[in-house]
């Protein structure tokens, strides 16, 4: 087991095995981050899902009504009148040969890719380049749209949007924002994630999908969460 430091130590003295309200979790994230940068504020929450089915694994997009607290580099794979309205709407990169030469050498400095549909065919052998990082366009996470719609998908991941994917453990993993945000700002995005999650439970899955949850700073201990599945996050009753 990892030794930790003094703040750590600290901080994690701060917390206890009893689940609190969404309001006094991210006021002691906030309070108890030990790191002198400003920390990543992260949801995780234990299911009783069985990844081994794939009808019971999750992966969803959460909005974030306050982002993530960091700058969204938009690629875009399309072309004509759909390339010249991802330029409009702000998109970072409209892939040509040049870039996809790039992404196969290696280079992938941007966090969301979008591709028309008549694009996929053409991208389908930079799958192993996006895929292993998260960023191959697919119609579930709201990246393959139609040509029409590119300018609001644009829009809506540069506004700010988390993943909720599941891990081999059922353990999902979302990103809720910054330290540096106000508590109702982190509050606004955890109910949005939360929200999410809960909406997105799988049929399979019988009696209570989220059997645990924690929030966290990059850097500082869990502090166990409260969450309602009929009401999202909110005060243990």
């Amino acid at each position: 087991m990892p030794k930790h430091g003094k703040k750590y130590n600290a901080a994690a003295a701060q917390t206890s095995e009893v689940a609190r309200s969404a309001e006094d979790a991210v006021a002691l994230v906030k309070k108890i981050a030990p790191a002198k940068f400003d920390e990543t504020v992260e949801l995780h929450v234990s299911t009783g899902a069985d990844p081994r089915h794939a009808e019971q694994q999750i992966r969803e997009v959460a909005p974030l009504p306050h982002g993530t607290g960091k700058v969204t580099r938009v690629m875009v794979f399309a072309e004509g009148e759909a390339a010249r309205a991802a330029k409009a709407a702000g998109a970072d990169y409209i892939a040509d040969d040049d870039i996809i030469k790039k992404i196969e050498d290696g280079w992938t400095d941007f966090e969301v890719a979008i591709a028309t549909p008549d694009q996929m065919g053409k991208i389908g052998r930079l799958g192993r380049f996006l895929g292993r990082k998260g960023l191959m366009p697919n119609p579930r996470t709201g990246t393959v749209v139609q040509p029409d719609d590119v300018a609001s998908a644009i829009e809506e991941m540069k506004k700010g949007r988390t993943e909720i994917r599941m891990d081999r453990d059922a353990i999902i993993h979302a990103r809720v924002g910054k330290v540096s945000f106000s508590e109702e700002q982190l509050l606004e995005n955890l109910e949005s994630v939360v929200g999410t999650i809960v909406r997105a439970k799988p049929s399979g899955v019988k009696g209570q999908l989220i059997r645990s949850a924690t929030l966290t700073s990059t850097m500082g201990p869990a502090v166990k969460l409260f969450i309602d599945e009929s009401g999202g996050a909110s005060d243990q009753r």
